[in-house]
């Protein structure tokens, strides 16, 4: 069973927004006393967040679907829904994220940094929050958005700042056994490293980590062998060091053509984002412990010097050589280190919208009407229920405020066009163009009945403090008003 993963496919869900309410508060002798529905909870979130603890994404191999939870609805006398809690997804250091198309989302480096893959919906507001001088008593309340929902495909690079690169059983698993405390597989067999191997290595003074990952071949940048899983481990790395076989017995290899297949491979991958080329080298001639391999390796080591590459012979297996690569490696890494610009603050661009943006667009359909994309129409299309007359009144307005009406208008737009937004096609009715006006929609009929109510009230109050100046019984006033009001 496999124990390292380095490609896995998440299905993420945020949870989806409580939706509001719409209440109204209960009192004595008053039948609308206002509202006091509260608002719903916001759904949660799915976050990956780097741990120092994971090193694989074995775990969502097996279970790639996460699901964060809802918020609640919101409930009378001003309760607030709860907000659902979010998934944290713990991924190791290294991890980019991208998306199904292949654009890359988010590059996560170094513990606790973290990406929101599913933002969840915010919950809807209740009739407290919507009320206004023109609508006091709202009798409708906003749905929860829902929450996102998409697939994304996480890597691992190893964060390392030496790599060890070169063919099958070239001697790389040996080298980093004999360079650190690492103990990977080693056998005389191709491909025996199948996942990256990290060895901490400490010299003159520089505590570096050193990967050793899996054999190259030609043709691993198009994916030949395990080309593509041994690339995508070195593009972090500072220092690369070709790990060069003088003693292999294939027909047809020797150290030089294995040093060019191993930068031509280089070449070839993504070499305008990863750019592989550009990284320090270090040229390792191993297995000197054979007197063929040590006689190859002081025959060609000239030849490699010619070319500005520093040269180092060496056994893996008796370790002679290995401290003048340690303080190799040790000077190369710190001297990266030390060219690394690292910026005293961080600069905030602001890019206001321009003038004429409306925040939306409207286009023709293909079947005569009128298409209207934007990102708050669309979301205040999924926050109505259309189930309410005065809800659907509400977006209208909104609508109207936005200035979706007259851009329809200036598009060819007349009443009884067919328009879609979202998810959601309507006839139009315009409401605040002078040439459609039609007055304000979504009303409630019950504001009337407490208008009429309330003056009724203060009328009668009223001729009851003139009839006690003028020393009237006060009881059979009373009677006599509510008498001939009915």
């Amino acid at each position: 069973m496999a124990t390292f993963v380095d490609r896995a496919v998440l299905h993420v869900s945020a949870g989806d927004g409580g939706n509001g309410c719409a209440s109204v508060r209960r009192e004595k002798f008053k039948p609308l006393g206002g509202p006091d529905g509260a608002d719903g909870g916001h759904g949660g979130n799915v976050v990956l967040v780097v741990r120092s603890n994971t090193t694989t994404l074995l775990d969502y191999h097996y279970h790639p679907h996460q699901k964060a939870t809802s918020g609640k609805q919101g409930q009378g006398s001003m309760r607030t829904g709860a907000s659902g809690a979010d998934v944290i997804v713990p991924v190791p250091n290294g991890t980019v994220v991208y998306a199904e198309d292949g654009a890359q989302l988010a590059d996560l480096i170094g513990e606790g940094a973290t990406y929101v893959a599913a933002r969840g919906g915010r919950g809807g507001l209740g009739n407290a929050s919507l009320a206004s001088v023109k609508r006091k008593a709202p009798g409708f309340a906003l749905l929860g958005e829902p929450g996102q929902s998409r697939d994304i495909v996480l890597e691992l690079k190893s964060v390392a700042d030496v790599a060890l690169v070169g063919f099958p059983s070239a001697g790389k698993s040996s080298l980093i056994a004999a360079l650190s405390a690492a103990r990977p597989k080693i056998a005389d067999y191709p491909f025996t490293t199948l996942v990256p191997n990290l060895g901490v290595v400490e010299a003159g003074g520089v505590t570096f980590t050193v990967a050793d990952v899996p054999g190259l071949i030609p043709g691993a940048s198009q994916g030949k062998g395990l080309g593509l899983e041994f690339l995508r481990h070195v593009e972090r790395c500072a220092v690369l060091v070709h790990v060069l076989d003088c003693g292999t017995l294939e027909p047809g290899r020797d150290p030089i053509s294995d040093l060019d297949v191993l930068e031509q491979e280089l070449a070839l991958y993504k070499d305008d984002v990863a750019r592989l080329t550009e990284r320090p080298r270090l040229v390792v001639l191993n297995k000197i412990d054979v007197p063929e391999a040590r006689e190859l390796a002081e025959l060609v080591k000239p030849e490699l010097e010619a070319r500005g590459l520093e040269v180092f012979e060496l056994s893996a297996a008796s370790r002679e050589g290995l401290q003048p690569l340690l303080y190799a490696m040790a000077k190369v890494v710190a001297k990266d280190r030390a060219d690394q610009v690292v910026e005293e603050s961080t600069r905030i661009v602001l890019r206001p919208r321009a003038v004429d943006d409306l925040g939306f667009t409207v286009e023709p359909d293909s079947e005569g009407g009128f298409l209207v994309r934007g990102d708050k129409p669309e979301r205040w299309i999924m926050q109505t229920d259309f189930t309410n007359d005065e809800a659907v009144g509400y977006l209208g307005d909104r609508l109207a405020r936005l200035g979706v009406e007259k851009a329809l208008a200036e598009a060819g737009a007349v009443p009884g066009d067919h328009v879609t937004i979202g998810a959601v096609s309507f006839d139009w009715a315009p409401t605040e163009l002078e040439e459609f006006a039609s007055g304000l929609r979504g009303q409630d009929v019950r504001l009337a009945q407490v208008d009429r109510t309330n003056a009724d009230e203060r009328r009668l109050q009223k001729d009851l403090r003139r009839a006690e100046r003028m020393g009237l019984d006060k009881q059979a006033l009373t009677k006599a008003l509510e008498d001939a009001a009915e």
